[in-house]
């Protein structure tokens, strides 16, 4: 049984699209071991900045609890993913097939291994992001302590700068990288 680089649809991924039916992550249940801090409503949403001013403060426990749920399902998604990509490995017969066949099967492998790699450096930011949580820290820029902005971590949960810090990141980047 080759491993393949397909990736199972994600409660998240529905989520985040526009026009798709809209899942809250209020709704969806916390993994085991989990509990929520705050109740949330039925269908709740952050609202964007100029909105969540006037019905509450910028990361509002409501806000922070909502992140860090998304976080925590986002997190559980991932284990699981590469639980399975381990469990597949494992299962695999090593000599069936001519050389052409193996070779396929070892890039396939590769591929599945390297998307691991990258579920794995993302899980150490979610972890990151879930101790920012904690601190009281996230949603704010680490560089600026600007507000990073509601938009932008519906859109990127685990974002750490703002949108201005971003760019001069990557422009420093650009800069080394030449």
């Amino acid at each position: 049984m080759a491993v393949t680089a397909t990736r199972k649809k994600s409660a998240l991924d529905s989520s985040n699209r526009r026009g798709a039916a809209q899942v809250s992550v209020a709704d969806m249940p916390l993994p085991e071991g989990y509990t929520a801090r705050v109740d949330l409503p039925k269908g709740y949403r952050p609202k964007a900045k100029a909105k969540a001013k006037a019905k509450g403060e910028y990361m509002s426990a409501e806000h922070q609890e909502y992140f860090r749920r998304k976080l925590i399902i986002w997190r559980q998604e991932l284990v699981e993913e590469s639980q399975q990509t381990i469990d597949n490995l494992k299962e695999e017969v090593r000599d069936v097939g001519d050389e052409a066949e193996r070779a396929t099967r070892e890039t396939e492998n590769s591929l599945e291994l390297r998307t691991r790699d990258r579920y794995r450096k993302l899980i150490s930011k979610i972890d990151k992001a879930l101790r920012r949580i904690e601190d009281g820290l996230y949603g704010y820029c680490e560089e600026t302590d600007e507000e990073i902005g509601i938009e932008r971590l519906e859109a990127r949960p685990i974002a750490s700068l703002c949108l201005d810090a971003q760019e001069r990141w990557e422009h420093r980047q650009r800069l080394i990288g030449e």
